[in-house]
């Protein structure tokens, strides 16, 4: 299966144009596919839906989580539908075997009140400070994913038009507004930018680490947490719990579910929907100012 495998991922990388995120992630499923698979002598042509409900149910048994069951799921299909077009397998065994039904639990979010208080934590009396500050705005005023912020370079963001250019899941670029906090917070980091090149002029992204160098994800994860812990937030509050926040003060304030579905870079309108979890307060205003027997 070996051979089988490294000619999907690389039909993944350059056929489908898939980030290295969803490569890394099916390597792994099918790998254990393969040790799966090896450890009972079943060859690939041999692999049918009894196969994989054994293969799902052991790990099932792990306490794996349902959500990472389906990506296996889906990883297993597209792996095996691959192989009908390449000839190693006559039919996709997994294409009958059901997706686990999800739960969907609340999004994490800050209120309107406290996001305020968040986002004025950095120290603006610093480089890294004001690098801080202009992470957290943008994350709020734009809604960009995490990987998506990391990846911003000097070329993609127009301070002038108040507009950024994103490159979100599987390389689809779209553009993205943000609001003139943001560009105050951003001018005043971009301002102090080149004390921390330490001579490397030519780097191109807009965040940069104490080194010069393209800031990681793990190393927003970590500021994300320590003004979390500033403002005394309840912990949990992850740099997508902005993304969250982004969505859902934009609906409470009236936004259309579709303009927000846009903006969050989403290809199905069921995936912004778990956004519409408007507090009873809300819901009483907008019915009471809306309806024409209300008052």
């Amino acid at each position: 299966m070996r051979k089988e495998l490294d000619e999907f991922l690389e039909y993944l990388r350059h056929g489908r144009n898939a980030s290295p995120h969803t490569i890394s992630a099916y390597r792994i499923d099918l790998e254990q596919l393969q040790a799966y698979l090896a450890g009972r002598k079943i060859p690939l042509r041999g692999v049918d839906p009894v196969v994989l409900r054994g293969f799902l149910h052991e790990l099932a048994a792990t306490r794996l989580a349902k959500s990472s069951l389906g990506r296996k799921l889906a990883a297993l299909r597209s792996f095996f539908q691959y192989g009908i077009k390449q000839g190693w397998m006559d039919d996709n065994p997994a294409k009958v075997l059901s997706t686990p039904k999800l739960d969907r639990p609340v999004p994490e979010f800050l209120s309107e009140e406290e996001m305020e208080r968040f986002l004025e934590r950095p120290d603006s009396g610093n480089v890294l400070g004001l690098r801080d500050r202009a992470i957290l705005e943008l994350f709020y005023a734009a809604g960009i994913r995490l990987s998506e912020l990391v990846g911003i370079d000097l070329a993609d963001l127009s301070l002038e038009e108040r507009t950024l250019r994103v490159r979100g899941k599987g390389r689809k670029e779209r553009l993205v507004p943000f609001g003139s906090k943001a560009v105050t917070s951003l001018q005043a980091y971009l301002f102090v930018r080149p004390t921390l090149l330490q001579g490397n002029f030519g780097e191109s992204a807009v965040f940069l680490n104490y080194r010069g160098t393209r800031i990681s994800p793990r190393s927003v994860e970590r500021l994300v947490d320590k003004y979390v812990r500033l403002t005394l937030l309840r912990r949990g509050v992850s740099p997508h719990a902005l993304r969250h926040s982004f969505a859902s003060h934009l609906l409470g304030r009236g936004a259309d579910l579709r303009v927000i579905q846009e903006l969050l870079g989403h290809e199905s309108l069921a995936t912004t929907q778990k956004y519409t979890h408007l507090n009873v307060k809300q819901l009483l205003h907008v019915y009471r100012k809306s309806h024409p027997r209300a008052k």
